[in-house]
């Protein structure tokens, strides 16, 4: 599969979605105004995006509440880049909520300058992966064929671009910002330990009854049950809803029923290295379901 204009376009070395942005709107964000009290959340795509988004707005919104009941994730913590229903950020009340898959050197001047706070949540490049591949089938505006895929995965000729660049440079530049760093696998191993420790990052106090609510309905199996946190309301011009999902398995350790051995070794002798020396710890075969 050959990535086509159709698609994606590529703007100073990362792949955007075809007509859901522009170059001139990604210029215009080096200068958006970041306030102290914005929270963004950071991903590579498939990394547990739409989960961290539904945890800071439970937290937020403490469970639903304060009538908001009814507001969706897209609108509770829009996107930077894909601002899709265009956002007035400047109306926006305080604290934001900001999602993003941007480099950190495409975000914001005034948050690379430690203004706001950033929550970076990284995954199991290979779950990354096998996630990757089934939302391109639900995606209207990407194409799959089968696991050729994995090629432009691991060559970055994908959304958001390479898996290890991103991952790596916000690692590296870790100091110019006030992140925290949260993998899904944790989020998985012990969901309450991983909200409690947001909610310390954040400075929101919640009642233990409060971080039950969160942490419930912050289930996969809620979660997915939830128009307001399944993105159940996206436009069809965007997406499929007869093919999937952006809710799938939700699960640590998929890529062992999808990738052949060969596959595996193919991509461990592409990225194990360069793996070894992020400051996370990671595990090939970690399983906590």
């Amino acid at each position: 599969m050959e990535l086509s204009d159709e698609y994606l376009f590529k703007y100073k070395g990362i792949y955007f979605m075809s007509d859901v942005v522009t170059p001139d709107y990604l210029d215009s964000l080096e200068d958006f105004d970041i306030r102290d009290s914005d929270v963004f959340l950071v991903t590579y795509p498939k990394s547990g995006t739409v989960w961290t988004q539904n945890i800071l707005s439970l937290i937020h919104y403490e469970g639903h509440r304060n009538g908001t009941e009814e507001t969706d994730l897209l609108d509770r913590m829009p996107w930077l880049e894909y601002n899709v229903r265009n956002v007035d950020w400047s109306k926006r009340e305080s604290p934001r909520l900001i999602a993003s898959h941007l480099p950190y050197y495409l975000v914001p001047k005034g948050l690379r300058n430690g203004k706001g706070k950033v929550i970076y949540v990284l995954r199991n490049p290979k779950d990354v992966l096998v996630s990757y591949y089934n939302f391109s089938k639900f995606s209207r505006k990407l194409e799959e064929t089968d696991f050729v895929l994995m090629e432009q995965f691991l060559d970055g000729k994908v959304l958001a671009g390479s898996w290890l660049d991103h991952v790596e440079g916000w690692s590296a530049h870790r100091d110019d910002f006030n992140i925290l760093f949260l993998t899904y696998e944790e989020l998985k191993k012990d969901l309450r330990s991983s909200v409690l420790k947001i909610c310390n990052f954040l400075g929101k106090k919640l009642t233990e009854k409060e971080v039950d609510e969160v942490v419930d309905n912050a289930t996969f199996d809620k979660m997915r049950k939830d128009r307001r946190a399944n993105y159940k309301h996206l436009s069809s011009e965007l997406v499929d809803h007869t093919r999937g999902g952006f809710l799938r398995k939700g699960v640590v350790g998929d890529w062992k029923n999808m990738m052949t051995v060969a596959q595996n070794e193919r991509f461990n002798h592409v990225f194990k290295k360069r793996m070894e020396k992020l400051p996370f710890k990671f595990c090939w075969d970690m399983s906590l379901n």
